[in-house]
């Protein structure tokens, strides 16, 4: 695979000096105008011993003819050159000047840390300067608390294995975890140091940078922090992976540039003397705090590394592809230009070397940090503070106004304390000369507010008492997680970034050590061939930081892993309880944990008569029996069906199924040896001679494997099923009693049935008797209705 711009780079030894030239005189011919920097010339010898250098026109150059890696800057010319750096730079500078409020504001901000103190004098001399340090503890409770959930001893990395988990993906997935953790903690020295000096600043600004590469002159991979000042954007950048341009500034010392050009990293051109550059106000601040300041003439040179996307005469596009171009910023000179694609990517996607750290997503690129968002509080409390402060010191070294004629000796010198001087007050008391100024004591209206203005920090950050105040051990798991959640969902949130952001760069380093290690380090691993290294950081394997982002901090760990252990002694049955107790140890931080809870036994193979013994306390909580694929499978089932035929055993039904259970697990291990023996037999067949000879077994596909198993388990269970019948049959007392009972039961059923139906019979006759009564007596009436209707209409007619 072809290597990018920061991947393995050989040290190249400088050439040997060129010989001296001969004694006298040497003829050297120029024709036409010598450009500046050109390699297209022609050297002809004369015949009196000199030469001739022949400037001619610059040819067109194939530049995909070149090597991936090749610095294209050593065969452009440099016309070219010099048309792409002004370009470059000017559009670097435009980018700069776009964020100027934004360097403005992180400047101004550096202030409310209260890392100097400022000699003030006004309102008056000796007025108070200092600072409150409400922003100052929260960056720093935050720097302390992602730096160590995000940073662990044993270093930040572990592995998730993407599909099915096999022995062979488990063991990869070891294997580069340790390497992975090996490199960032023994061999990256710089790595630690140089994420909790970067977690300061994303803390503070809202926005740090990683930059994942590997370094040709130490040899390795590193992944140094970049201060958001230096790591400059275009104004219409949303993030670092579409943003058009992102250029980082590089200050580095002229022997180390040396280096790098004589390594053949950067084209090997005079720059001249480093030259003083100006310091922007972020610089200037940060000096400030620090103490120190520039002296004597300048010792680094200015790079602007630019990773960007342009169009270059002699490559096989007409659109614009990703390239890294190296300047210096004094001269404008490009030192290197090289391609920052994958020669295999069909897209020609930008190679991404840097990382975003972000504490807040901000409106733009860069993120907020605690000095947005805790800005206008720290000034406040800042303001008040230094209110409370003046107001004391005035009220303690007061002032006023004394009658012109009034003359005090040393009146210049202020009055000590316990001091007494002569006074001359030329008329009148001493009281009516002397009128002080009605300064007040400080007022509690603004230590209240001072008071308020520290709650509200301090809820914001997550750093109040979580409303535990009172100290109660007993509340409930699901409670206290509750009041963690509500007091620090800010901080979980912003943990969960950089987790994100650590995982990207845990990838970068993934990629380098995988385009550039060649084999593991470890004497245990010296049996894994470098194919096989390669091999390990496929897609199988994910690398990601350790840290959980769903937990941010240790008591939030602690009280997950309480409730955890509580559930599972609830119910020993459905849960690991060792597992649950481990958990619990590593929450707390213990070292060593298998010296305090060692591992549990391995079950090892027993003979038939320990398991037999053993079947009996199984019951009581003893540990289940368990049979093993090299036993000798038919004695033991032979043993425990002659046991399981013992009267004291036919009468414990809870034993009975533990012996059944285990013979029949025997039984399956014995299917699956014989399945075995009968595949691999070679099979007998009938040569060309007409001699038998002997073939190698065939493969058995696992399903047709899987159907002799289960018909010689059958086979072997109807034997022992066999064996076990005639047990069976004999005549138990507790199931003759039982059925006894179920006979009992089934009569008293039928005779309630049949009461039931009897009954239901007598109903139905007696309601048809009365049915019929009812229609006899409906007849009776309308008998006598129609009778009554014949007298009297003969009554009417006689009359």
């Amino acid at each position: 695979m072809a290597q990018g711009p920061y991947d393995n780079i050989e040290r190249m030894l400088p050439e040997a000096p060129m010989a001296p030239p001969p004694e006298g005189e040497l003829d050297v011919e120029l024709e036409g105008e010598e450009p500046e920097e050109s390699s297209n010339f022609t050297i002809e010898e004369d015949e009196d011993g000199g030469v001739t250098i022949t400037y001619g026109e610059d040819e067109e150059i194939d530049l995909s003819s070149l090597p991936f890696d090749a610095n294209l800057a050593e065969v452009l010319d440099s016309s070219v050159l010099s048309e792409l750096s002004s370009d470059l730079l000017t559009r670097i500078e435009e980018d700069d000047t776009s964020r100027a409020d934004w360097k403005k504001a992180y400047e101004e901000g550096m202030t409310l840390l209260g890392l100097t103190y400022d000699e003030r004098t006004e309102p008056f001399e000796g007025a108070t300067g200092v600072i409150h340090p409400i922003l100052n503890e929260a960056v720093t409770q935050f720097q302390a608390q992602a730096y160590k959930e995000l940073l662990p001893a044993g270093g930040p990395a572990r592995t998730a294995i993407l599909g099915p988990r096999t022995p062979e993906t488990e063991a990869q997935a070891d294997r580069v975890r340790t390497f992975m953790n090996f490199q960032i903690t023994q061999v990256m020295e710089e790595y630690d140091p140089d994420f909790d000096q970067m977690l300061l600043y994303v803390g503070y600004g809202g926005s740090a940078f990683k930059k994942v590469y590997f370094d040709g002159l130490l040899g390795r991979a590193v992944s140094p922090y970049v201060l958001p000042d230096d790591l400059i954007v275009p104004y219409s950048a949303r993030d670092l992976l579409t943003a058009e341009r992102v250029t980082h500034v590089i200050r580095i010392s002229a022997n180390d540039l040396k280096k790098q050009q004589v390594a053949g990293f950067y084209r090997d051109v005079d720059l001249g003397k480093p030259a003083e550059t100006e310091r922007d106000e972020i610089e200037e601040k940060i000096d400030k705090i620090r103490g120190v300041s520039p002296t004597g003439e300048a010792e680094e040179y200015v790079l602007y590394e630019c990773h960007c996307n342009l169009v270059i005469e002699g490559e096989d596009s007409d659109i614009a592809l990703p390239y890294i171009v190296t300047i210096e910023a004094d001269n404008g000179k490009i030192l290197s230009i090289r391609r920052n694609y994958d020669p295999n990517d069909p897209r020609r996607a930008k190679k991404q070397y840097f990382v975003h750290y972000k504490m807040m997503p901000g409106l733009g690129f860069y993120g907020f940090g605690l000095v947005h968002l805790l800005g206008n509080l720290s000034r406040a409390g800042t303001s008040l503070l230094r209110q409370l402060i003046d107001a004391g010191t005035l009220s303690n070294l007061p002032a006023g106004f004394k009658a012109k004629g009034l003359r005090i000796q040393d009146q210049e010198s202020p009055l000590q304390p316990g001091e007494w001087r002569d006074v001359d007050a030329p008329g009148g008391s001493l009281r009516e000369n002397l009128m002080p100024l009605p300064y007040k004591e400080p007022s509690a209206t603004l230590f209240s507010l001072l008071g308020f203005c520290i709650a509200a920090a301090e809820k914001f950050i997550g750093t109040a008492d979580l409303g535990m105040k009172d100290g109660n051990q007993e509340l409930p798991v699901g409670t206290t997680i509750a009041l963690l959640e509500r007091g620090s969902r800010v901080m979980s949130a912003v943990h969960k970034r950089l987790h994100y952001a650590q995982m990207q760069e845990l990838k970068l380093l993934a990629r380098v050590f995988k385009e550039t290690v060649v084999a593991y380090p470890y004497p245990q691993l010296g049996g894994v061939s470098p194919e096989s290294f390669v091999r390990d950081f496929d897609d199988r394997i994910d690398v990601i930081p350790v840290s959980d982002p769903n937990i941010f901090s240790m008591t939030q760990r602690i009280s997950l892993a309480q409730e955890q252990l509580r559930l599972a002694q609830a119910a020993p049955q459905m849960h690991n309880l060792y597992e649950a107790y481990r958990r619990m140890y590593s929450a707390l931080g213990v070292q060593d944990i298998d010296m305090v809870l060692p591992l549990p036994p391995k079950p090892l193979p027993q003979g038939p008569a320990q398991e037999n013994a053993r079947s009996m306390v199984v019951p009581n909580g003893g540990s289940p029996l368990q049979a093993f694929l090299e036993q000798d499978h038919g004695a033991h089932i032979q043993a425990h069906v002659q046991f399981y035929m013992l009267p004291l055993i036919q009468a414990s039904p809870q034993v009975q199924g533990v012996l059944l259970s285990h013979i029949f697990e025997h039984v399956s291990l014995l299917a699956q040896q014989q399945a075995m023996q009968q595949i691999q037999q070679p099979q007998q067949v009938i040569g060309m001679d007409g001699m038998p000879m002997l073939l190698p077994p065939a493969p058995v596909p696992p399903n047709v494997f899987q159907n002799i198993v289960a018909m010689l388990e059958a086979q072997l269970q109807a034997q022992v099923l066999q064996q076990l019948a005639p047990q069976q049959q004999g005549a138990d007392p507790l199931v003759q009693l039982q059925q006894q009972n179920l006979m009992i039961k089934a009569k008293d059923a039928e005779m309630r049935n049949q009461t039931a139906q009897e009954r239901l019979d007598f109903d139905r006759q007696k309601l048809a008797k009365k049915e019929e009564l009812d229609r006899e007596r409906l007849q009776s009436m309308e008998d006598i209705a129609q009778l009554r209707a014949n007298v009297g209409l003969a009554r009417i007619q006689g009359v």
